[in-house]
């Protein structure tokens, strides 16, 4: 039989309804009201009053981004970095979950701890730093990618998920003759999928809005500058321009760019992958932290 919704509910219905559309409108405005300002034209922008469609319709705020002759190389090092992070990431933060999440392992709760420290204890800048230089890490790639292989966070995640696992899987794969390693990579691994997502999607977050470590280990090198260092050093060139009233041997920059609109279009611009990538995980994301945040 169907059920007849009463008034009261169908007003409920409403009530939710309103809400939802509400909540989704704050959420949503904000990047849409960065676009508009991105694509105003900047003097006309800083008199305010912008609200749903930009007054005087313009790229030049695209252009001028796009005229910096080091954001190709520096996209490729950020795309790069980021996809070796997140493979590698993902891969050793589970194969250390897994073995925590073996019972048989008898060091497991010691490990645990140890890693629960580093959660709340770090070693700080200085001694971060004289670390890295003498780990020979200055001035290459590979201080991108090292110093953030293993995250006691992530690990506990994937911890979690693995120890809701079948038992049984391990242990028909030991009878089978696999080995812990073998088990990993082509069973735990491929059933894991919601997990890996989710934790790939937050390295790969991570990764991509990193400027930091290049500012502190990089910064002589400019051949391995990150996309996100470059644009932090153009906003601080607009800044300065805009404070000094110089123009910074651009004659056009005053006219054509400000701080406000330049910060509107490259948040547009990093913000804009993230977006593309999302919703292809975004229902692994959801079932990995909820089946990663419980346990039996």
């Amino acid at each position: 039989m169907l059920h007849h919704r009463t008034a009261g509910e169908r007003i409920v219905d409403v009530f939710l309804y309103a809400i939802l559309t509400v909540a989704a409108i704050s959420t949503i405005y904000p990047f849409i009201y960065l676009l508009i300002i991105s694509l105003n034209e900047t003097t006309d922008a800083l008199k305010g009053g912008l609200y749903l469609w930009p007054r005087k319709f313009t790229f030049e705020n695209y252009a001028y981004v796009f005229q910096n002759d080091r954001l190709a190389r520096a996209t490729l090092n950020s795309v790069t970095r980021t996809v070796i992070g997140t493979v590698i990431s993902v891969y050793f933060n589970g194969m250390l979950a897994y073995v925590l999440s073996r019972k048989l392992f008898m060091f497991r709760k010691l490990f645990s701890f140890i890693l629960v420290v580093t959660i709340y204890v770090s070693g700080g800048l200085i001694p971060t730093y004289l670390l890295i230089k003498n780990l020979h890490l200055m001035n290459t790639f590979a201080v991108y990618i090292i110093p953030g292989i293993v995250s006691a966070f992530y690990v506990f995640v994937m911890r979690t998920f693995f120890e809701q696992l079948p038992e049984g899987l391990v242990e028909s794969a030991y009878i089978d003759g696999a080995n812990d390693f073998r088990i990993y990579t082509s069973i735990i691994l491929r059933i894991s999928l919601p997990v890996v997502a989710t934790i790939a999607l937050y390295v790969a977050v991570s990764e991509w809005n990193q400027w930091f470590d290049n500012y502190l280990y990089n910064s002589r090198n400019e051949k391995l500058a990150v996309l996100q260092y470059e644009l932090q050093k153009m906003i601080q060139t607009v800044e300065t321009a805009a404070n000094s009233g110089t123009d910074d041997n651009n004659e056009n920059i005053r006219r054509v760019i400000s701080p406000t609109t330049i910060k509107s279009t490259l948040t547009i611009l990093v913000t804009v992958p993230i977006l593309l990538v999302y919703p292809f995980l975004q229902k692994y994301f959801v079932k990995g932290m909820t089946l990663g945040a419980m346990k039996d």
